[in-house]
């Protein structure tokens, strides 16, 4: 079994699908792996980094799709499945593993079904143990949240630390993070270590213990969130009568805080909104919001995705695709991360598509020239597939 590794096509992606570090893993499994020349150049993997793990290094795109099975991309359908190179020369015979953005950009799904290529989209991978090692958002989310404590240290006119200076005390920054997720909580551990006084938020009590054991003060808010999280663990979407009471109870708190980290996301769904015009307005001159919610909308209701917008005295950063920018380790975790999902699908160097696998059923999106997935069908206004649809 060959699994090909492809040159990233979405603008300002630097990250690549796999890691010299992670072929031990596929050699295992039978896997050989062939790469597009310069794929790992941007995340600091030469082509003799990958030649020296025995990998063939192939020049063009065309050469990679007509010896490979399986294709491994970081995101190939970024851009849209109308972008000149997305899904070119991707057919039957081929088997896509990467970030497909099933729910937010259901027309990927269905362009590559259109095509009858298979495709594994590692968005929807099940959070259960037996998962953990290829929990490619985790490792994205946990780049996120570095980073965006680090645009907001760059950004804010004060250093975070309390210093005890010749020209007299400097008082440490008051760090607001929303949203305690794995990006949440690397916002708060970084925001620690650079000195800041650091509260959290999240509307899943559930994590309280979590914030507080990285030294952060949990915000309680009272409000009656009911069942906040879903069997995954992730945050449920609320109505907007819940978000209204909670923009109200939140004002005071953002109002004392010179910076927000905005982490607040739900699969498939618009960020939501928990911070208004109104609240940015009663925040310090200088304070700066960072919204790594942004693609999904924004958390601030003035961000703009991928801008830098200047409310008042007030920075709101909407930065997108922040795990581009940290893209070696990125890669190193991601890269490992596919390689063991790999070692799912390919055993002995044969594909064994098991639905009996919640793995493979859940992140399975297209098959046979179908939508096979649930979720991205019903996103797609789709009626329920057929069971022999599925069918190994």
């Amino acid at each position: 079994m060959i699994a090909g590794v492809l040159k990233e096509t979405a603008p300002g992606e630097r990250r690549v699908g796999l890691v010299p570090s992670a072929l031990p893993l596929l050699a295992k499994a039978g896997i050989e792996v062939v790469i597009e020349s310069g794929a790992g150049l941007a995340a600091g993997f030469p082509d003799s980094a990958f030649q020296a793990k025995g990998v063939r290094v192939l020049e063009r795109r065309p050469e990679v799709l007509e010896a490979a099975r399986i294709l491994v991309q970081v995101r190939p359908l970024a851009g849209g499945p109308e972008a000149p190179v997305a899904l070119e020369g991707m057919g039957r015979e081929h088997v896509l593993v990467g970030l497909l953005d099933p729910l937010g950009a259901p027309a990927g799904i269905k362009a590559l079904a259109e095509r009858g290529t298979t495709a594994f989209a590692l968005e929807l991978i099940p959070r259960i143990t037996r998962a953990q090692a290829m929990d490619v958002l985790s490792s994205a989310a946990t780049v996120t949240g570095y980073k965006a404590v680090l645009l907001a240290a760059a950004a804010l006119p004060q250093m975070f630390p309390m210093l005890m200076t010749a020209g007299g005390t400097l008082a440490p920054a008051r760090v607001l993070v929303i949203g305690a997720g794995v990006a949440g909580l690397q916002a708060i551990a970084t925001a620690k270590r650079l000195g800041a006084v650091v509260q959290a938020y999240d509307v899943r009590k559930a994590v309280k213990e979590q914030v507080e054991s990285l030294g952060a003060k949990f915000v309680e808010l009272p409000l009656d969130a009911g069942d906040a999280q879903d069997k995954g663990g992730y945050a449920r979407a609320m109505d907007e009568s819940f978000y209204r009471r909670q923009r109200e109870t939140m004002a005071k708190v953002v109002a004392s805080s010179e910076v927000v980290i905005a982490t607040a996301a739900v699969p498939g769904k618009r960020a939501p909104v928990l911070i208004t015009a109104e609240m940015v307005e009663a925040m310090p001159p200088g304070a700066v919001i960072v919204d790594v919610a942004a693609e999904q909308g924004g958390n601030c209701e003035l961000t703009r995705a991928g801008e830098t917008v200047t409310h008042g005295a007030v920075t709101i950063l909407g930065p997108v695709n922040l795990p581009a920018t940290v893209p070696g380790h990125a890669s190193q975790m991601h890269g490992r991360n596919v390689a063991s999902f790999l070692g799912l699908l390919v055993a002995g160097g044969e594909l064994h598509i098991d639905l009996e696998d919640e793995i493979v059923r859940e992140t399975l999106v297209a098959r046979d020239g179908e939508v096979v997935h649930p979720r991205v069908r019903e996103a797609l206004g789709l009626p329920a597939v057929a069971s022999s649809a599925a069918a190994p």
